[in-house]
């Protein structure tokens, strides 16, 4: 990991999570899917474009037959959540008595999550489960719950691993955090 801070645009972060940190907490993620979902062949939906990286990590250590399928939705501007949800791409695929994992990389106010999982439901899935790479439980207002989370954290802007900041940030390996 680099150790310094480094400039997203007008913005100073600074280390957060390490590329090894990730992978560990990915692999244990993984595992205790493979583990729950034995003998099933769940459909995983990434969100895009946040989950991307999470995801593409996260589907490789997972052993079962599955399928994959995107959606995006949007609720972020700069670094604040808009609180409104925008579909951007839906969902394609039939889900009726089907099991669903959704992939997110962070679930902070639930705001979205809830408007994915009401579309999903609408759709009579099996099951659906959430595996989020990052919860901000301080900021979370829903009630729902959370089947797989990777690590809690403070409410905290974070960009890096799939993590954006206007755009910007995202294929940076390891995670950092706003330093301002």
């Amino acid at each position: 990991m680099n150790k310094d801070n480094i400039r997203i645009k007008d913005k100073e972060f600074k280390p957060y999570l390490p590329a090894e940190e990730l992978d560990r907490i990915i692999t244990e993620l993984a595992e205790r899917i493979n583990r729950d979902y034995a003998g099933r062949s769940p459909i995983l939906f990434p969100m895009l474009n946040g989950a991307f990286m999470f995801a593409a990590d996260l589907v490789k250590k997972i052993t079962l037959e599955c399928r994959i399928s995107m959606l995006k939705v949007s609720s972020y501007q700069g670094l604040q959540s808009t609180n409104k949800v925008q579909d951007l791409i839906g969902l394609q695929e039939c889900i009726e008595n089907e099991d669903v994992i959704i992939i997110e990389d962070i679930v902070d106010t639930g705001v979205t999550m809830a408007h994915v999982l009401d579309m999903l439901k609408d759709k009579k899935p099996k099951s659906i489960a959430i595996c989020s790479l990052l919860f901000k439980p301080d900021k979370f207002t829903k009630d729902y719950r959370i089947d797989y989370i990777g690590k809690s954290i403070p409410n905290e802007f974070v960009v890096g691993y799939g993590f954006d900041y206007d755009g910007y940030g995202r294929n940076l390996p390891d995670i950092y955090s706003l330093a301002e």
